[in-house]
């Protein structure tokens, strides 16, 4: 069974998909960016405001789930410089415990959604 998890804590998507699915004990997030929920707006500030933002909505996707950063079994992180990496990293680690931090793969692409810095989708399960 497939449920549609949306929330209005963070942006509503801006093409043909959910902010979310749940299908039995497993949620997909779609990738979030660092759109302001309640402005609209882009944070692009910095490299780590920006990735600050990005975790916050996935922080609000997970909890209209009704579940947290520690129930992420996998994260896929797009960036579009490998030299934000460290910054973003750290950002990124401040949401998990390190002995159950999920696993991961960070990919730099030639170019995101909006020419955001940093995309980030997730795999959790209940």
């Amino acid at each position: 069974m497939k449920k549609i998890i949306t929330t209005s804590n963070a942006p509503a998507p801006i093409g043909p998909y959910n902010q979310a699915v749940l299908s039995g004990n497993t949620l997909y997030t779609s990738g979030q960016i660092a759109f302001n929920p309640e402005t609209g707006d882009l944070v692009l500030d910095d490299i780590k405001t920006e990735t600050a933002q990005v975790m916050q909505n996935l922080k609000a996707v997970l909890e209209a789930a009704e579940m947290t950063f520690e129930q992420v079994i996998k994260t896929s992180i797009f960036i579009s410089n490998m030299d934000d990496f460290a910054q973003i990293n750290e950002v990124y680690g401040s949401y998990f415990n390190d002995d159950t931090a999920p696993a991961r793969e960070t990919v730099q692409v030639a170019r995101l959604p909006k020419d955001v810095n940093v995309e980030i989708s997730m795999i959790a399960i209940k």
